[in-house]
């Protein structure tokens, strides 16, 4: 079993005891459900930097990249950087994260905000919507077409974006549907943890003009996304490069700063 099987199994043991305590109508009551969302997918149409910066403590890759932050120190950071939107972790076994990162970045920014977590569950979307997320991830890799199906409407009937990420042409063929916004190439194998590039130059001639590219994982450089920009991308999604800082925020400003003016 590979670390992405486990972290399914987790989630969705995860996910049943959840339901178990927070009954769906509590999570209905929060004065999020009534909040309109902010679109990512306008703002990185709309952006010249295209940079979505992420909340993150560690990985199962690189075990602890840096706990000595503050969400609000992190989200006001990159906000004030000039990031398009921010992704919020909340898986707590394998990223330490927590849905009260989601709910701090929420009451520190006013920028869309990306829950990102192993979504297996309808669930799951209502605690997004209800501890302030403005889009969620489905991942393709974990999901059969017709879950992406149920899940992906069932958030845009939240009023919530979509982004759906995935790492090869089968992923990508099976899974493209109206009800998504943003397609977002994860350079990085789920399975072996081996990144490259490569992934999203291969895969950007089949994703449709109707969604919004996304490049995701091992973007560290100036010249990893001068490189894809010519493939159509207009989204990055950059976390480890500025979390294993001293001050993310700074080092969001510094590559936004530099990005812009190249």
């Amino acid at each position: 079993m590979n670390i992405l099987d486990k972290i399914i199994v987790d989630k969705k043991r995860e996910v049943i005891l959840k339901k178990s305590i927070i009954p769906v109508s509590q999570l209905e009551a929060s004065i999020f459900f009534g909040k309109e969302s902010i679109s990512l997918s306008q703002n990185l149409k709309n952006s010249t930097s295209g940079i979505i910066a992420e909340h993150k403590r560690r990985s199962p890759s690189k075990s602890v990249i840096n706990h000595s932050f503050t969400v609000e120190e992190v989200v006001q950071g990159y906000e004030s950087a000039g990031a398009c939107g921010i992704s919020v972790l909340t898986d707590g076994k394998y990223f330490g994260g927590s849905l009260d990162d989601l709910l701090l970045a929420r009451a520190s920014v006013n920028i869309p905000l990306l829950r990102k977590e192993f979504i297996v569950d309808e669930y799951q979307i209502l605690e997004a919507k209800a501890y302030g997320a403005d889009l969620i991830l489905l991942i393709a890799s974990v999901l059969t077409r017709a879950e992406i199906k149920l899940l992906s409407e069932f958030a845009k009937n939240l009023g919530l974006e979509v982004l759906l990420e995935v790492h090869s042409a089968e992923e990508l063929e099976k899974s493209i549907m109206p009800t998504l916004d943003m397609i977002g190439v994860n350079n990085r194998n789920l399975k072996t943890f081996e990144v490259s590039l490569d992934f999203s130059k291969q895969l950007a001639s089949q994703i449709p003009d109707d969604f919004v590219k996304i490049s995701e994982s091992g973007i560290s450089s100036i010249e990893a996304i001068t490189q894809l920009k010519p493939y159509g991308y207009q989204g990055f999604l950059i976390g480890e490069n500025f979390m294993k800082t001293d001050n993310a925020g700074k080092a969001a400003t510094e590559f936004i700063e530099q990005l812009t003016h190249n």
